[in-house]
């Protein structure tokens, strides 16, 4: 019965009392002030089923006390970033790439905590066997410095390729990398879930690198939370209940992706239930209690730097774009 109707539509409410046991529930919440503002905006990306805990998490917040809570839609060619900066949104996941490159930039924006790991896979031809097989080879990406041209320059620098000169890169913001591949037209791209899912599908092209397995990007966080640096400073006690029911949605991806899966449906994020659970169930939504999001920062911000990304160094970016008090609050709260 369509997952016992959405887990008895979503626990009642949560009944503001915590998913029935999917997820912890601190007894300070009770004690803590009321947030200084019950609205809160998050983007609404369809089909980026990595980004479930995010977009699952509407009860949550509601049992967290936000009478409206937003989800704005984003054109194709949105920048999420500059949306939290110009004040359109107030939370949005990325790439942690995605995220450096916006501090650089000088965007007020603040990482709050990473997500998951895993969910993208480095799909290639048939003849393609490795990394460094890519040398001379077409790679499919959206925009040159967007984040799968950054995070695939990452991967081949990290082999010993120059990126620069040993890989042509096609940018098409108008074709996906994935259609171009299918097409013929290039012969790599890095393919962000429903893609790999879609591509098993297929039976085309194969894995070299998936992003949950493959060390050293499996140790490291694939997205992260960020806010707006005004919506952090002025509402502190609103950012920490924002940021509690997404790391309780996440561990419910976790305990419950069939659940996560199907809200992601009915939420009109994905229209498809079989990618969007194998999706969940291939990312690692138990580990945000386990990795240091400042870990993730530093290791791609160092490698951003070296190949030219970013002139700030990580210690900078650090400084200048992250904030984690909310999470280590959470995680001395939530310890099970």
């Amino acid at each position: 019965m369509r997952i016992i109707q959405n887990r008895r539509r979503f626990m009642l409410g949560l009944s503001a009392v915590g998913a029935a046991g999917l997820v912890s529930v601190p007894t300070s919440a009770h004690a803590e002030p009321a947030p200084e503002t019950t609205t809160v905006r998050l983007p609404r990306t369809f089909r980026a089923l990595c980004e479930a805990p995010k977009n699952i998490a509407g009860e949550l917040l509601r049992a967290e006390g936000f009478t409206d809570v937003r989800y704005v839609d984003l054109a194709a060619d949105s920048d999420p970033s500059a949306m939290l900066a110009s004040g359109e949104l107030d939370f949005t996941t990325d790439f942690p790439p995605a995220h450096i490159m916006a501090i650089e930039a000088g965007m007020p924006i603040k990482v709050v905590t990473g997500l998951h790991s895993g969910c993208l896979e480095l799909i290639v031809k048939e003849s393609i066997n490795s990394i460094s097989d890519l040398k001379g080879k077409r790679v499919g990406v959206f925009a040159l410095t967007s984040a799968p041209h950054v995070l695939v320059t990452l991967m081949a620098a990290y082999v010993g390729l120059d990126p620069a000169t040993d890989l042509e890169w096609v940018a098409n913001p108008d074709v996906s990398s994935m259609q171009l591949f299918n097409e013929g037209k290039v012969d790599a791209f890095l393919a962000v879930p429903p893609e790999p899912q879609e591509q098993r599908v297929r039976n085309f092209g194969h894995t070299i690198l998936n992003t949950t397995a493959d060390r050293p990007w499996s140790q490291h966080y694939c997205c992260m939370l960020a806010g707006s640096a005004d919506y952090v400073d002025r509402h502190p006690v609103a950012t920490k209940r924002v940021l509690r029911a997404i790391l309780k949605a996440a561990d419910i991806c976790a305990s419950d992706p069939q659940l996560a899966a199907q809200l992601s449906v009915d939420g009109k994020f994905t229209d498809r239930y079989d990618y969007a659970l194998e999706g969940l169930r291939e990312a690692r939504y138990d580990v945000w209690r386990e990795f240091d999001p400042e870990d993730t920062m530093r290791f791609y911000a160092l490698r951003m730097n070296e190949v030219g990304f970013i002139k700030a160094g990580p210690n900078k970016i650090i400084a200048n774009g992250t904030d984690w008090r909310f999470l280590n609050e959470i995680k001395r709260e939530m310890k099970t």
